[in-house]
């Protein structure tokens, strides 16, 4: 079974041992620069706290987000389990530039996949990227991407 494969199981058994809980509020906080945009995200980065996400929110500021690290480059998928709020998800490459986005619908399975092999993905309120024009090939800034 290839990676892409592996990694989508675990991440679909993982999210059903979390079918209950509360949302995760107390992650560490990075700044990140979306050209003159302010963002301010919670950086999940272990496996617990990249499956539980963004579940059982209720709200989230429109200048807030959850920025997932993982471990090295590899392809990603996301889906909307237990996820009450519409989201986009920015696949991100390891300099900060937006590989792909992806609109997801609140309570669904549907898989959201990067189109290359990503470090980094960004979720926002869906429109957020939208409404300020930034599309696939816009390189965000921040303390946690690496400079070519």
């Amino acid at each position: 079974m290839n990676q892409f494969k592996w990694a989508w199981l675990l991440y679909w058994f993982c999210g059903l041992a979390v079918a209950q809980g509360e949302p995760q509020l107390n992650l560490p906080r990075v700044q990140l620069q979306a050209g003159m945009h302010q963002i301010q995200v919670q950086v999940a980065s272990t496996p617990e706290q990249r499956t539980i996400g963004l579940m059982h929110r209720a709200e989230m500021p429109q200048t807030e987000g959850m920025l997932f690290a993982f471990e090295q480059p590899t392809p990603q998928c996301f889906w909307m389990k237990n996820t009450l709020l519409p989201l986009t998800a920015a696949f991100i490459a390891d300099d900060g530039t937006i590989v792909n986005l992806a609109d997801m619908k609140p309570m669904t399975t549907d898989a959201h996949c990067s189109t290359q092999p990503v470090r980094w993905v960004l979720e926002m309120n869906q429109g957020w990227f939208t409404k300020r024009g930034i599309k696939a090939g816009f390189k965000l800034q921040g303390p946690v991407f690496r400079s070519k």
